[in-house]
């Protein structure tokens, strides 16, 4: 018997790089981890911190630079840590590591970043020389600041409304625990 006629019913051809539902990059990009509200937010944070720290980086001159200067590094932090989570959230990583520690971690940068931005903001605020470059980079760090706190309460409303559902579970394995084992 020929080694062909056996093995040639159940073995497949190379299916090569094009056969498949995704290949290459695409095979590592998801979208569908976030919601497209979600998504959309994450994008635009994304968008206008970089906006405001470009913003902020065109400003020739500053007479108070402190204000100046946080706000920099608020605005490049924000969209370093956005582009962080998105990648996070579109990539393999989220895979590997545990859905809860992501959700956890997105809860919580959001909100610092968000409380961080918009204190950066009001103090630049305070210590512009009202040139347009600086305007515009407060009207973004405003912007984004209130996307990443918009965000924040989506997901505090999201937590709750989970945790409402877990409620009629917990209450009737309470009440089982609480009779009597000899009855």
């Amino acid at each position: 018997m020929e080694n062909g006629a056996v093995y040639s019913p159940t073995t497949e051809e190379d299916p090569g790089p094009a056969r498949g539902a995704r290949s290459g990059l695409a095979a590592c990009v998801s979208l569908d981890r976030l919601p497209w509200p979600r998504r959309v937010l994450k994008g635009l944070q994304l968008l206008l911190s970089l906006l405001a720290f470009i913003c902020e980086e065109v400003v020739m001159q500053c007479t108070l630079c402190g204000g100046l200067y946080f706000f920099e590094f608020v605005s490049c932090s924000a969209f370093l840590l956005s582009l962080l989570l998105l990648i996070v959230y579109c990539t393999s990583v989220y895979d590997r590591v545990e859905a809860t520690k992501v959700k956890s971690s997105d809860f919580y940068i959001t909100l610092g970043t968000g409380c961080v931005f918009l204190l950066a903001s009001i103090i630049f605020v305070s210590t512009h020389d009202r040139t347009s470059a600086e305007i515009a980079a407060i009207v973004f760090g405003f912007m984004a600041s209130l996307l990443f706190l918009f965000d924040f309460v989506a997901m505090l409303s999201e937590r709750r409304q989970e945790a409402q559902l877990r409620k009629p579970e917990n209450r009737t394995r309470a009440e089982a625990l609480t009779q009597p084992l000899n009855a």
